[in-house]
């Protein structure tokens, strides 16, 4: 940071091309701020959960592509600095773009209330990737429902416009990050440096910490609750690095999913998978390995994976420093961490994979896309001479905390990963979990799954299963 604070009373930020500035309060929506704000109705909300896609809007955050992104679960903190597009922004000079086109002239908009995210996300994929295969333009469309009809005319447009060519505009000049906005009574920081949030997390250890928002930002959609000061992870140089050495990446706690997803999926194509099945394009673009982690929840699904795999989390704060722990060990109970008041999650260090090693991670939800999940079990296994040498099976879904298997592992160590070895695992289920029933499943229906997830590693492993891949 400068040595004079950047500070004012209102968000800054190019909207569809021109610089604006809007007095708002930073905890007010991304989806408020455009409609209500700047006027701009294209926009739409359906769901206010980050769901249905129909407030999908393009953001660009320094030279970075443009992302789409659910604006009604976004907040006006996150749009300050940025390049922010609406469906207004996408026609210039009257023509319309390709998207815009081929959606019209296919008969693809049907009632039109969820066309303009279907639009934006389109466009989000098209300026990325030229000819995109048909299974990536149906992933660019998870996230977004269409209420009419099914997606053919939908999936044609897209093909019908990437023929035409989609070109990515220029980055326009962004407006200089602000230290602090306060407006309303809602005070929003935005630190650049480890040193910096510390501080203010010190100072300020109620404020409400906003990583990527995707989780936090569905209670402020309905506007549960006020965030009178916010402190935001999105500019600290420290929690946006990717690190890579032959043997393991750290990432970050502000680095996105769709950022690991691109830095696992050659070595990882299994938890690539779970990536692109936990979040749509909108919401990977957003959502956070640090936030995910410390919202703590027994169901989220990237903990799983990662303890399985064997990482490790790194917490810091002004008084205390810096300290690293095994993942598995910063889950105590219920939504209770090791995290102190004073404390932030730094980065998370992946091991990569070695000779031997098999990982696979597998989801059980009620739909396959966009779900939160009922089990998630995921397996890490070292082998030797056909025999299991090491193993961490964990699972989400099955405790309050996220947690591996740990008598179920001793029952495969030492023995071939076969039918017998396998059954006298899944014996030892109850020893390691007693879940509960809620709507998702009941606890006799999570054993068993946790017991088949077991048994489909197996024959995974032993070739009977292909594995899916990720886009």
């Amino acid at each position: 940071m400068t040595d004079q604070p950047r500070t004012s009373d209102s968000i800054r930020f190019v909207l569809n091309g021109k610089p604006v500035a809007l007095a708002v309060r930073p905890d007010t929506t991304a989806l408020d701020v455009i409609r209500n704000h700047a006027g701009l109705t294209g926009t739409k909300e359906g769901c206010a959960e980050g769901d249905c896609g129909a407030c999908t809007v393009l953001l660009r955050r320094g030279e970075g592509p443009r992302q789409a992104a659910n604006a009604c679960i976004m907040t006006a903190a996150q749009l300050d600095g940025t390049e922010l597009t609406t469906v207004e922004g996408l026609k210039q000079d009257g023509v319309l773009t390709p998207v815009q086109d081929a959606m019209a002239s296919n008969g693809s908009s049907q009632c039109g209330f969820c066309t303009p995210g279907i639009v934006m996300a389109l466009t989000g994929l098209l300026e990325k990737a030229a000819d995109p295969e048909e299974e990536a333009i149906h992933d660019a469309l998870a996230g977004n429902l269409c209420r009419c009809t099914g997606y053919r005319p939908i999936v044609e447009a897209a093909k019908t416009a990437a023929k035409a060519g989609v070109a990515a505009p220029s980055a326009a000049g962004l407006p200089e990050k602000q230290t602090e906005v306060s407006c309303g009574g809602s005070v929003l920081h935005q630190p650049e440096t480890l040193d910096q949030l510390t501080a203010l997390r010190a100072a300020y250890p109620d404020a409400v910490l906003l990583a990527g928002g995707t989780d936090l930002g569905v209670a402020r959609a309905d506007y549960h609750s006020d965030w009178d000061r916010i402190i935001s992870t999105a500019q600290v140089g420290e929690l946006r690095a990717i690190g890579e050495t032959a043997d393991a990446w750290t990432f970050g706690a502000a680095v996105t999913w769709e950022e690991i997803l691109q830095a696992v999926r050659a070595d990882y194509p299994s938890l690539a998978t779970l990536i692109r099945r936990f979040g749509s394009t909108q919401i990977r673009a957003m959502g956070t390995v640090g936030g995910n982690i410390g919202t703590a929840s027994p169901i989220g699904d990237g903990p799983p994976a990662l303890i399985a795999l064997g990482a490790t989390i790194t917490l810091a704060s002004k008084a205390g420093g810096a300290r690293t722990l095994p993942l598995e060990d910063f889950f105590l109970d219920y939504r209770k961490t090791e995290l102190k008041p004073d404390e932030v999650i730094v980065s998370v260090t992946v091991p990569r994979p070695k000779a031997g090693e098999e990982f696979r991670v597998y989801k059980l939800s009620k739909r396959y896309d966009q779900d939160i999940s009922t089990v998630c079990g995921a397996f890490w296994l070292a082998t030797e001479g056909g025999k299991v040498t090491a193993c961490r099976l964990a699972y989400g879904g099955m405790a309050a905390i996220p947690k591996r298997a740990k008598a179920m592992e001793n029952k495969l160590l030492d023995r071939p990963l076969d039918r017998g070895s396998v059954s006298e695992a899944i014996e030892a289920l109850s020893e390691d979990f007693s879940p509960l029933s809620d709507w998702r499943g009941s606890a006799a229906y999570r054993k068993k799954t946790a017991a088949a997830l077991l048994h489909r590693l197996a024959r995974d492993l032993a070739g009977e299963i292909v594995e899916v891949m990720a886009l």
